[in-house]
């Protein structure tokens, strides 16, 4: 994963709840973003699933969706990779997807947005960038 130059999508959608903010920083930050640490946090740790085509990585989401996300339940690290093995195609896919912990500005465009602003625990949904479309679970934040 790189550094996208531009990209459009759907960056920002439903996503399962929570407010756990893996040792980020509560209370302080910009736009009043507090407890969950969104928008403060220096570091994410995430895993995604990469694919070229739309249809593939619907495929993936819809099979997380029929896991644990239409109950409103938050996907397992565990069975995230085990789907991200099967389904990315970028080369951390046989990490389960593991990107490990990364600081803000390492990823640009959409997939640095998705991934802080995705609450610890929670799976984004499916969105494009210039490297493909991607779906991210978020680990963890720190500062």
């Amino acid at each position: 994963m790189g550094k996208d130059a531009k990209g459009g999508g759907k960056g920002k959608g439903k996503q399962a709840g929570g407010s756990e903010d893996g040792g980020g920083a509560k209370g302080k930050g910009k736009g009043g973003k507090a407890a969950d640490g969104l928008g403060t946090c220096t570091y994410v740790k995430a895993r995604h699933i990469l694919c070229e085509k739309q249809g593939k990585i619907n495929e993936a989401y819809k099979k997380l969706q029929d896991g644990w996300l239409s109950n409103g339940d938050k996907v397992p690290p565990a069975e995230f990779a085990k789907i991200a093995a099967e389904y990315s195609e970028c080369p951390s896919g046989k990490k389960g997807g593991d990107l490990g912990w990364f600081p803000r500005g390492k990823m640009a465009g959409p997939f640095q947005e998705v991934a802080f602003n995705t609450v610890v625990g929670a799976t984004s949904p499916p969105f494009k960038s210039t490297h493909g479309y991607h779906i991210i679970l978020a680990e963890g934040r720190k500062n």
